[in-house]
């Protein structure tokens, strides 16, 4: 059963740190290209991150540059989204996505195949 599960999520300070987490199941992210989305009630899902399945390639949305990492566990099937210096508009339901082989258009929603419940980030002092 293909599944995403994401996790780390939480309340943090302005300034703070978080480190989400996407465990996957079912499928190999190795051979996926895996999305970092969030979304604000009231508003669309937007994407933050994306890293490629064939060369690691990864795109950062403007609002999050020098700010987020994306990563892959090959080992532990995960991907991960650290994201520092948080701000109060860094606030939304965080999600990870997948699809097999490459996304063309990796920030956008309709790419995708797979996606986890979400995580929700509340940035707030």
């Amino acid at each position: 059963q293909v599944q995403l599960v994401e996790s780390g999520g939480g309340l943090v300070q302005p300034g703070g740190s978080l480190r989400l987490s996407c465990q996957a199941s079912g499928f190999i992210v190795d051979y996926y290209s895996i999305g970092w989305f969030r979304q604000v009630p009231g508003k669309e899902r937007e994407g933050v991150s994306c890293i490629s399945d064939s060369d690691d390639d990864t795109f950062y949305a403007d609002s999050v540059k020098g700010r987020a990492t994306i990563s892959r566990d090959s080992a532990k099937n995960t991907i991960f989204l650290q994201m520092n210096s948080l701000k109060p508009d860094d606030t939304a339901i965080y999600y990870c996505a997948a699809k097999k082989g490459t996304a063309a258009w990796c920030t956008q929603t309709f790419e995708y195949d797979y996606w986890g419940q979400g995580t929700p980030v509340t940035v707030s002092a």
